[in-house]
């Protein structure tokens, strides 16, 4: 019996992407033509799912530090912040499987990966919580189901408080 493993890592030159497709054009184009750009000018981390030995990228995400008007987020949690206008958050800003993944919780795997990642970013960098914006209805149902929560002004901004965040891996 051959034992399947897959790994996450920071995108490299030797990452084939241009075999990557998802059901989303603009987040294949993304990751084909523009990724490796944002990560060499740091204007995004971009980690791929592999599956070694193989190089192909099966699944990727990225991650940078944004910042969140305090407005944006519900009353009852603004109250325990301090009143700042702009609160630092972390971006997930692009998340996407594979079509042949798809259904095998490679989705799940990436996003617990990024999430993982928000955290111990977050003890060296302040972040209050991990900001997502869904491209669509079934990806801000996706997020909800793992306790993300709609910010203020639009049902697809997202948003994970920090502390939760560290509840997942205590």
């Amino acid at each position: 019996m051959q034992l399947t493993y897959w790994r996450i890592e920071a995108l490299q030159k030797n990452h084939n992407r241009q075999t990557f497709s998802c059901d989303h054009p603009a987040l294949d184009r993304y990751l084909q033509q523009q990724a490796r750009q944002d990560g060499e000018k740091r204007v995004a981390a971009v980690f791929v799912l592999v599956q070694p030995p193989a190089c192909q990228v099966l699944g990727y995400y990225t991650l940078s530090a944004s910042t969140l008007n305090a407005k944006e987020v519900p009353p009852e949690l603004v109250r325990k912040l301090p009143r700042y206008p702009q609160l630092p958050v972390t971006l997930l800003g692009r998340l996407a499987v594979d079509q042949q993944l798809k259904g095998q919780g490679m989705g799940q795997f990436l996003l617990m990966d990024a999430l993982h990642r928000s955290l111990q970013a977050a003890a060296g960098i302040a972040a209050m919580a991990v900001v997502v914006d869904a491209k669509d209805a079934l990806a801000a149902a996706f997020y909800q189901h793992f306790g993300f929560i709609p910010l203020n002004l639009s049902a697809s901004r997202l948003f994970l408080p920090m502390a939760t965040i560290a509840t997942l891996f205590n």
